[in-house]
């Protein structure tokens, strides 16, 4: 054990130790400038800029400097058909000849898109769906009605359902809602109607039942019919606010072929 010990502190051991991490070094040196020279590291020709340019420009422009090239597509929203919008490698890469560049350009028909069930949302919902599928929102017209969310979808005038299909992009117009309803409605004509029926048809107007005069002798309540009302429909006036009272005349017995008051 001694010896060895002796031996680490020689001239000749000390030589052995240099000469062997000289030589890794040399090898290493020797693989890594060989390297460079076989793949010529920091040589080739710089890739063109090719972003922004139409395609046909684009592919003339690498034949012209002895590129090859592999074209993929993609539609997006506000830009060019036909423009590069992608590139591999990045322009200003040094490659060798005959490299092969990878461009994506923007497709020129829109992919079609089946409209989401819009109905029943609010506006915030329905604007939030429309821009998650890929469209957009035109004209909004807010329609008097109880309520707020969309009443009807269209696009370039005409009323669509959901499952429509769209070209991405497309513009489609709402009908929405103010949840406010209508301040006027249309008077009914109750003439020669049954008081049942009249009393169903106020209701359901959004009017409010006045007045009712009976008109002659009553033997059953169950049959009687409307020989007049307040307010009537007439030429110059067909609607009223809601709410209005409505005042009803009637008489005993079944319905008549007349109209009159």
């Amino acid at each position: 054990m001694n010896k060895f010990w002796t031996y680490l502190k020689t001239k000749q051991f000390r030589n052995t130790i240099i000469m062997a991490v000289g030589s890794v070094l040399l090898i290493v040196l020797i693989v890594f400038f060989s390297l460079g020279f076989y793949t010529r590291h920091g040589t080739g020709i710089p890739v063109p800029q090719l972003k922004g340019m139409q395609i046909e420009k684009a592919m003339n422009t690498l034949k012209d400097q002895g590129f090859d090239y592999k074209i993929d597509s993609v539609y997006v929203l506000d830009k060019p058909p036909g423009s590069v919008v992608e590139q591999d490698p990045d322009s200003g890469t040094y490659v060798k000849e005959n490299r092969t560049i990878y461009l994506t350009v923007v497709t020129r028909e829109a992919p079609l898109i089946a409209l989401p069930d819009l109905e029943s949302l609010t506006y915030r919902e329905a604007v939030a769906t429309i821009a998650n599928y890929g469209l957009k929102v035109g004209d909004t017209t807010f329609k008097a009605d109880i309520a707020n969310h969309v009443l009807d979808v269209r696009f370039a005038g005409q009323s669509i359902k959901s499952g429509t299909k769209l070209p991405k992009g497309s513009k489609i117009d709402l009908v929405i809602g103010n949840g406010a309803g209508p301040s006027e409605v249309d008077i009914p004509d109750f003439i020669n109607q049954d008081l049942s029926a009249a009393k169903f048809l106020i209701k359901n107007n959004g009017l409010t039942l006045g007045t009712i005069t009976y008109q002659g002798t009553i033997t059953d309540s169950t049959n009687l019919v409307i020989v007049a009302q307040s307010p009537m429909k007439t030429d110059s006036v067909n609607k009223t606010s809601l709410g209005t009272r409505i005042n009803l005349t009637v008489t005993q017995g079944t319905k008549t072929d007349g109209t009159g008051n």
